[in-house]
């Protein structure tokens, strides 16, 4: 036994001694020599541990328990380009602390307690292009926070405490292309501090307490192709300028409170080829909400309330290529939606109630050359097929319940309805049809009456027009079009309304007519002035056409016409003419 251990120590005795590690690798630390990286995640270190190699290139420092970051702390890793300090409890960063290292590209101090940035902290790192300030607590941006970053090309500001971006905290980030903002205490974008980014390619905003999107918050910003706003529930419209001035390639709005589509707001952007309006209370889509769009490859309206697609909602869309329609309250899709369903590739329309009638033909047809993303839509109705999928259905059952039939009208006898002002009105229109049909009146006016319709006409349940509070000008005839994907069926009503009888008026109806006559009293004095004035008024005409025709006279030259008149006074018979002072009497007139 004791040769035994002689022979065991004089073989340890021989063993080389272990080499120390390459490069002087810190103690508690992994390096990698082939990669010139150096790895302590989860060492407890209070501070930047010693011995690292001056060739390190990739450092590691996560999860540990820094606090703070002083000048000098990485001044012997001149070669380092990317530095990991995500996860410590680091609540200060003295200015200068990364000044020796100008060839960082990477920097990543996520999950800190970094409440504010001095000026000065990220001075010579002129080549960092990705920076990492997420889930810390900063309050704060000041001015020209970021403006010796001139290659940072993507900023992480997301989980912060943030109230207020002063106006210039983004100069000198003249390269920045992606910027993330969100589970912040913002209340409002200023325009003037994303002003500086002019060459933002791509913006993210979310989980932000934002109630309105403004005319100027992206207008300086040419070169957005990119804009995400997420998580918004104070958002409840979207401006119709507040996206002027965008060139967008992809915008994405979801979860907000958007009661419709931004129609007017999308009107200019001609370039956007994906669209993401999900997880928003939209219930229509009215005709034509995306006829500008003429680029667009990606619609998606997935997890809304969509219960309505309307004929040519999706006109425009000539290179539609993907649409999502997902869990929603649709019970059909029809082709008539459609600029065109030629280009269409990818459908999603699971988790709605569909109804498998003829509406649904068109996706029947092509359930064989269709992608559904592997989510197969499925009948709701009619019972025989509940619960089967579109694609699996086979031909025989296309006969059966995809056939249209033509919508009818039940009664087609004459209405004619003559009621008083004031009166309430109902014309019947009950049609039949597979699928059952909408009705729509047209007014005299060629106004559409819906069930959606405001005002005092509407469509009730079964097709019934009801006109509250008839009016003289409600009269006329009516049409009442009932229609399906098999066609539509029409139907004529006449009205006429009586005026409101003058001794049935309201108290206020005479109201102008009594002060009419209270201004202008009829009394002794107002009848003497009218007609001394009418008098004057006559004889002023009158002396002015003979002053006219004096002048006329006087200028006609030499050429005179004159006339005399004699008058001889008839003869007096009686005691006169026996005196012989009597005789014949000639008055004699010359007019010129």
């Amino acid at each position: 036994m004791t040769c035994w251990l002689c022979v065991l120590s004089l073989q340890l005795l021989l063993l080389p001694a272990a080499p120390p590690p390459a490069g002087g690798c810190p103690a508690r630390c992994e390096c990698t020599a082939q990669m010139r990286a150096v790895a302590c995640p989860r060492r407890r270190l209070t501070a930047v541990p010693d011995g690292i190699p001056a060739e390190t290139r990739l450092l590691e420092l996560s999860r540990n328990r820094i606090r703070c970051l002083n000048p000098g702390d990485l001044a012997a890793l001149p070669l380092l380009e990317e530095l990991d300090l995500s996860e410590n409890v680091i609540a200060h960063v003295e200015p200068g602390a990364f000044a020796n290292l100008p060839r960082l590209r990477v920097l990543r101090l996520r999950s800190n307690l970094l409440k504010l940035i001095p000026p000065g902290v990220f001075t010579h790192l002129d080549n960092l292009t990705l920076l990492d300030l997420s889930e810390n607590k900063l309050v704060i941006l000041l001015d020209y926070t970021f403006q010796d970053l001139h290659s940072l090309r993507r900023l992480e500001m997301g989980d912060n405490d943030l109230v207020f971006i002063s106006r210039r905290a983004f100069a000198g980030l003249l390269a920045l292309e992606e910027l993330t903002l969100e589970r912040c205490n913002l209340t409002a974008l200023s325009g003037e501090s994303l002003g500086h980014l002019r060459g933002l390619g791509a913006l993210r905003l979310r989980h932000l307490a934002i109630a309105a999107l403004e005319d100027q918050n992206f207008q300086r910003l040419p070169g957005l192709l990119h804009l995400e706003i997420d998580n918004w529930p104070l958002l409840e419209e979207v401006a119709a300028g507040s996206l002027r001035g965008l060139n967008l390639t992809s915008l994405s709005v979801t979860h907000t409170n958007i009661t419709a589509v931004p129609a007017a707001a999308l009107r200019h952007q001609a370039h956007l080829t994906c669209l993401n309006l999900s997880h928003n209370p939209i219930s229509t889509v009215p005709r034509g909400s995306f006829r500008d769009l003429v680029r667009l490859r990606e619609l998606h309206l997935a997890g809304a309330l969509l219960a309505v697609v309307e004929p040519q909602a999706f006109l425009g869309l000539r290179q539609i290529r993907l649409l999502n329609v997902s869990n929603n309250l649709l019970s059909t899709l029809e082709e008539s939606t459609f600029h065109s369903v030629n280009t269409l590739e990818t459908l999603r329309v699971d988790g709605n109630p569909l109804a498998c009638d003829c509406r649904l033909l068109w996706i029947v047809q092509r359930r064989k050359t269709l992608n559904f993303d592997g989510r197969l839509p499925a009948c709701a109705t009619p019972a025989e097929v509940r619960g089967d999928a579109l694609r699996n259905l086979p031909d025989s059952v296309l006969f059966e319940y995809f056939v249209c039939r033509k919508p009818k009208i039940r009664e087609r006898r004459l209405q004619h309805v003559t009621a008083a002002a004031g009166d309430d009105v109902r014309f019947q229109c009950r049609a039949e049809g597979e699928p059952a049909p909408t009705v729509a009146w047209v007014t005299p006016r060629h106004r559409a009456v819906t069930a959606a319709s405001a005002g005092r006409a509407r469509v009730l349940p079964g097709g019934t027009l009801q006109i509250r509070d008839a009016r003289p000008g409600d009269s006329g005839t009516y049409t009442c079009v009932a229609s399906n994907a098999g066609g539509n069926d029409t139907y004529f009503a006449t009205l006429s309304v009586q005026p409101e009888p003058a001794a049935n008026r309201t108290p206020g109806e005479g109201r102008n007519d009594t002060q009419a006559a209270a201004r202008f009293p009829l009394d002794l004095t107002t009848i003497l002035v009218s007609t001394a004035m009418g008098c004057i008024t006559f004889l002023g005409v009158v002396l002015f056409c003979f002053l006219l025709l004096f002048v006329w006279s006087r200028g006609r030259g030499q050429h005179k016409n004159n006339f005399s008149v004699e008058y001889s006074f008839p003869k007096v018979d009686g005691p006169a003419a026996a005196t012989g002072q009597g005789g014949a009497r000639k008055f004699n007139m010359k007019m010129i």
